[in-house]
């Protein structure tokens, strides 16, 4: 199996940074375990642990079809490299205007069926922006930034098992099974879910709606200090409204910097609570 320490093709939100503390977390937990990973995204949690411990049962819920974007990759290779060719003599990291943004934007409007915008985008828009349709290119600054190498996803995701569902109904489906270990990755409180596979569901009680799942089980529950849920679940704990949830976990916080005056801190939370 092919160990990928990044998703192989973009998905925002991805935990690449937290791949080694992960790995070292995973020793406290059974290699022939139930894996979950409730939140699949890119399933660079799902591989990791299934590459980690192969005997293990690793459960992949791709709610955001990412294993369409896998197949499709050669029709994103054959896109991005018409790209490469239409922009081989324009300027790298400038905008693109004029004839040659018609022609980029002709070439993405030859495509029929599924097309995979968000990988394009890596090659078309500003850093860590991302379109989901060709209306997104049409009216939107695109920038030279064409990948000069295909992407390969060859034995990602090989041995891990995916369904599609709502985390919920998977969550009921494994919850009163014996060593089941849930991955808890949901979208960050206020993050842009343009990109993800429905844009609407994100609220405030679905964020908090989520901690159900990481009671008296084991788990991996991934946050940042933006969402404050730690410091919410400690207040109500210490006013009387409930116990916290994260009673007895250990967290690992890795900082992270988007620009020079603005930082974050990513957070993993995890207990195995066998």
């Amino acid at each position: 199996m092919k160990n990928y320490t990044q998703s192989p093709l973009p998905f925002q939100g991805q935990k690449r940074r937290f791949l080694t503390p992960f790995k070292e977390a995973l020793n406290g937990f059974s290699p022939t375990a139930t894996y979950v990973d409730l939140f699949g995204g890119s399933g660079l949690l799902s591989h990791t642990v299934k590459q980690y411990y192969p005997n293990a049962n690793v459960i992949y819920n791709d709610f955001d079809n990412y294993s369409q974007r896998l197949e499709n990759v050669e029709k994103t290779n054959e896109i991005i490299g018409d790209l490469r060719e239409i922009l081989k003599d324009y300027p790298d990291a400038k905008r693109i205007v004029g004839d040659v943004r018609y022609q980029v934007i002709d070439r993405l409007k030859e495509e029929k069926g599924f097309v995979d915008f968000i990988t394009i985008s890596s090659s078309l828009c500003f850093s860590m922006n991302y379109g989901t349709s060709i209306e997104h290119f049409e009216k939107d600054s695109l920038y030279n930034n064409v990948r000069q190498n295909n992407y390969k996803c060859d034995g990602y995701l090989e041995g891990v098992n995916r369904v599609k569902k709502d985390y919920r109904d998977l969550f009921v489906e494994y919850r009163n099974c014996d060593n089941v270990v849930f991955l808890v990755d949901p979208p960050y409180l206020s993050t842009d879910t343009t990109t993800y596979n429905r844009t609407d569901y994100w609220k405030l009680t679905d964020y908090l709606n989520v901690l159900k799942v990481i009671e008296d089980t084991s788990y991996f529950y991934f946050t940042s200090n933006k969402s404050q849920i730690i410091e919410l679940c400690e207040w109500m704990e210490q006013n009387n409204y409930s116990r916290n949830p994260f009673d007895g976990s250990t967290t690992v916080t890795i900082g992270a910097q988007l620009t020079h005056n603005a930082k974050y801190n990513d957070i993993m939370i995890y207990k195995n609570n066998d």
